[in-house]
């Protein structure tokens, strides 16, 4: 059995990562979907276990000390991380593992995992990532503001991941990760 290998997504909040991702485990059942756990609190219809693990903030600290996270990061206010167990048992089944996390825990893997293939997600304009925060409802005036500013940064980095996709289109972007991932389109 071969190695698998660690595929990562990542890019701005708002620039379309969950919608992507959804639509990659729709069309490819033999990716495997690494569950970030989180403090922040589950948005409208988020599972525990499905969408992340949430978790106390003693509890992130506690896996942090515990050497239990592949990657992890503060982002507006709350941690993200990446459970290593699970994603180190499905690479050793040879399975493709995708990691959809924030800009810093992807900077991380570069250093834990540098064979990592890193795809970032671009939005097509500021205005349209700022539209599409927006639209998610979710978010005050400030929030939204620290996530526009936290995103400038991060596009600033954007050159140093293997690619780069503008999610203009859903189905072009798609089209584009799958010929990164797959090769030729199945």
């Amino acid at each position: 059995m071969s190695i698998g290998q660690l595929i990562v997504l990542t890019g701005p909040s708002g620039v379309g990562k969950g919608t992507l991702v959804r639509a990659l485990l729709a069309r490819h059942g033999e990716l495997f979907l690494s569950i970030s756990a989180t403090t922040r609190a589950p948005r409208t219809g988020e599972t525990d276990g499905k969408d992340y693990f949430f978790v106390s903030q003693d509890r992130f600290q506690s896996m942090i000390a515990q050497d239990e996270l592949l990657e992890w990061a503060e982002y507006a206010g709350n941690y993200y991380g990446t459970p290593l167990s699970a994603v180190e048992s499905q690479i050793q089944q040879g399975k493709k593992v995708l990691l959809e996390i924030e800009v810093l825990g992807a900077s991380q893997v570069r250093k834990t995992y540098p064979q990592a293939l890193r795809l970032f997600i671009l939005p097509p304009s500021m205005e349209e990532l700022e539209v599409r925060l927006r639209g998610r409802g979710s978010d005050a005036d400030a929030a939204i503001a620290k996530r526009l500013a936290r995103a400038k940064e991060e596009l600033a980095v954007s050159h140093e991941f293997d690619y780069q996709i503008v999610n203009d289109d859903l189905e072009t972007a798609l089209d584009k990760i799958e010929q990164i991932l797959f090769g030729a389109i199945v």
